[in-house]
C-alpha cells in the first residue's frame, strides 16, 4: 500500500483556523488531493477530542477511519515555553499517540500542566521538552515526539529566537527518544543534509494545515510503501528510514526562508543581511532572521553534500498556487481557479496524480499547454519562486520581467557566510 501521509494538521479550536475545519471536510479534501493517511491535530483540545471520538472508529490497528474510509491517526501540537540556559525558549512538537485511552492518559497530565480548552495548540510555561517527553514515555512508550518545523525563526528546536544550536542541548537525556525531525516549508532535506548531527534523524514533512483547501492540505507530506496500515508499521517506517520520498515545496515558498521585515518591506538574502549586521536598513531594529541564515550558522558540511542513506524528496507547488500565479489570478480560492483546477481533478482522480504522474500529452488534452508545461516544470522543480520571509509566503514567478528579477536577486548559488563576513 502507498501511503501519502501528512501527519500534522491542526483543527477549528486553534488560533488562526478555518472555522470550517471538520473531519467531513479533512476527508473530503485529502482525497481530493491525494492524501490517504491524515493525524487528527489537536486531540489535547477537549471539544476536538469529543468529534474524533464520534466521527472516528478504532479497530486495534492504531489507524483510526471516518465514515468515507480516511485513514488518520491520533496526532496534537503543543508549544513549551520555558527558560534554559539563561534564555528564553519556545519549542513546538508534535506528538503521536496510538489510541483514545492513551490521549486521555495524555490529557490527563497536560490538564495539570495548562489549559487545555484554551487553544487547540496548548501552550505549557515552565515545562521543558526534556521533561515533556520523560513524563510521556512514562505513560506509554507508545506515544511519539517529533520536534515540529524545526527552523521556524520564533517557535522551534533550531529557531534563530528561542531554539537551541544541538538537539541535545534541547532534550538532554531523553534524546534518545527522538528519531525523527519536521523540516517545515521553509527549509527541504538537502538544506538539512549540509548538518551532521542529523544524519541519523529521519527527515519528515508535514503541512501544517490551518484550513483544508487543497493549497493547504498535503502541501508537504511523506509517501511510504507499507504492506498493512498500522500505527506501530507507520512508525517503523519513519523510525527505520523506509520511505519512499518526502513532498517538498520549494522552501523560497516558506514564509521564513529568506531573512528581513515585512512591515519595512524589506527582503534579504543570508548575504545581504550579513553586509547590514543584521539590522534592517528601514527601522534600523534586528532583522528576522530566516532558516536559509541559520542552516548555514550550524552547517558543517557544503552545499551539496548527501549523506548516505538520505531519504529522496520532490519539490512542487501546490497547484492552486501554479494556476492562480500563472494566469494572473488574484487569490487562490476564486471561480477562475477552481474553473480550471476541477477539470484535471475529474480527469486524473487526485492532485497528486495530476501533479506527480499525468503525461503533458494528457494534460493538454484537458487543459491548455501553458499550464500543462508549468505543471511539467513544477513537477520537475523548474519553477522560480521569490522567497518568503517574516511571515510573508514566497510566490512562483512566470512573467519574464519578475522570473528575471527573481533569479538575478533571489536564485544566486549558495556560498558560505564566511564569504561574506568582513
Amino acid at each position: 500500500m502507498k501511503v501519502f501521509a501528512d501527519l500534522h494538521i491542526h483543527s477549528r479550536y486553534s488560533r488562526a483556523t478555518s472555522k470550517a475545519l471538520t473531519i467531513e471536510n479533512l476527508s473530503k479534501w485529502a482525497k481530493v488531493k491525494g492524501m490517504n493517511l491524515l493525524g487528527t491535530g489537536d486531540f489535547t483540545h477537549p471539544l476536538w477530542l469529543d468529534e474524533l471520538k464520534s466521527s472516528l472508529k478504532e479497530d486495534g490497528s492504531g489507524i483510526l477511519k471516518d465514515n468515507q474510509g480516511m485513514n488518520f491517526v491520533l496526532q496534537a501540537e503543543v508549544s513549551n515555553i520555558y527558560s534554559q540556559d539563561g534564555k528564553l525558549r519556545k519549542i513546538h512538537n508534535v506528538l503521536l499517540a496510538p489510541d483514545f485511552e492513551t490521549v486521555e492518559q495524555i490529557n490527563d497530565h497536560f490538564s495539570k500542566k495548562g489549559k487545555l480548552a484554551s487553544d487547540g495548540r496548548p501552550i505549557f510555561g515552565k515545562y521543558p521538552s526534556y521533561e515533556m517527553v520523560e513524563d510521556l514515555k512514562k505513560i506509554s512508550n507508545d506515544i511519539h515526539i517529533i520536534p515540529a518545523h524545526i527552523w521556524t525563526p520564533w517557535f522551534s528546536l533550531f529557531g534563530d529566537k528561542s531554539g537551541f544550536d544541538k538537539i541535545e542541548d534541547c532534550f538532554r537525556d531523553q534524546t534518545k527518544h527522538i528519531f525523527a525531525l519536521e523540516t517545515g516549508l521553509s527549509s527541504d532535506p538537502a538544506m538539512n543534509w549540509r548538518l551532521s548531527q542529523l544524519d541519523k534523524y529521519t527527515l519528515i514533512s508535514n503541512s501544517d494545515l490551518h484550513s483544508f483547501w487543497p493549497w493547504r492540505i498535503g502541501r508537504e507530506a511523506n509517501v511510504i510503501n507499507i504492506e498493512k496500515l498500522s500505527y506501530n508499521g507507520l512508525i517503523e517506517a519513519i523510525r527505520d528510514k523506509k520511505m519512499e520520498c518526502t513532498i517538498e515545496v520549494d522552501p523560497n515558498y516558506g514564509k521564513y526562508h529568506f531573512d528581513g521585515h515585512r512591515n519595512c518591506n524589506v527582503c534579504f538574502s543570508p548575504e545581504d543581511s550579513i553586509k547590514y549586521k543584521n539590522i534592517c536598513p528601514a527601522c534600523g531594529k534586528p532583522l528576522t532572521i530566516g532558516v536559509l541564515h541559520r542552516i548555514e550558522e550550524l552547517a558543517d558540511r557544503p552545499v551539496g553534500f548527501k549523506p548516505e542513506g538520505a531519504i529522496p524528496f520532490k519539490t512542487m507547488l501546490p497547484l492552486s498556487e501554479i494556476i492562480s500565479k500563472l494566469y494572473g489570478i488574484s487569490g487562490i480560492a476564486t471561480k477562475r481557479v477552481w474553473a480550471i483546477y476541477n477539470p484535471l481533478i475529474e480527469k486524473f482522480g487526485s492532485e497528486m496524480a495530476v501533479l506527480l504522474e499525468a503525461p503533458k500529452q494528457d494534460l493538454e488534452a484537458v487543459t491548455t499547454k501553458e499550464l500543462s508545461k508549468a505543471i511539467i516544470d513544477n513537477r520537475n522543480g523548474d519553477i522560480t519562486v521569490a522567497p518568503g520571509y517574516d511571515g510573508e509566503y514566497g510566490y512562483a514567478v512566470f512573467s519574464e520581467e519578475d522570473k528575471n528579477k527573481a533569479t538575478a536577486e533571489f536564485k544566486m548559488p549558495q556560498k558560505s557566510l564566511s564569504d561574506f563576513k568582513n
